[in-house]
């Protein structure tokens, strides 16, 4: 499973001109699943990107978690995350997870995150998006359950 972590001062979500997610402060997540990932992976992501200190303290240091700072979640499924580019101009997404099992784990990845008590939005799968992100900082981060980077 990889994400792409965004800090956020808000963020939302379109499917045909109408707003399926929406949140301010807080996270934006573009969640990528990948073949042979299992709840396991759901898990690690959760903890690890909820548990992330990347909103800054009173000092200016990054050391809030999502949770310390109220945020919220905006979270949308992107298989494109699994693109290797490697060999020649056309990405192969061979390695990305079957449709039914991709959106399992996404929803598993949501709701163990909103059993955390953190407000989750969403995307719809498969679905034509528009995603509006205003990053804060920037702060930018690429998390990998297979810890490949």
């Amino acid at each position: 499973m990889r994400a792409v972590v965004q800090r956020v001062i808000r963020s939302r979500v379109l499917v045909e001109g109408k707003i399926t997610g929406e949140i301010n402060k807080g996270l934006m997540i573009l969640l990528g699943v990948e073949e042979d990932d299992t709840e396991a992976d759901a898990d690690y992501m959760a903890e690890k990107i909820t548990g992330l200190r990347i909103f800054e303290d009173p000092e200016g240091k990054m050391n809030l978690s999502l949770a310390d700072v109220g945020g919220d979640m905006l979270v949308v499924s992107q298989f494109t995350l699994l693109g290797d580019c490697r060999k020649g101009k056309r990405p192969s997404f061979i390695r990305a997870a079957r449709p039914e099992e991709a959106d399992r784990l996404y929803r598993c990845f949501v709701e163990i995150c909103r059993g955390k008590g953190i407000l989750v939005e969403e995307g719809i799968f498969r679905a034509e998006m528009l995603v509006q992100i205003e990053n804060d900082g920037p702060v930018t981060l690429i998390i990998d359950s297979r810890k490949n980077f």
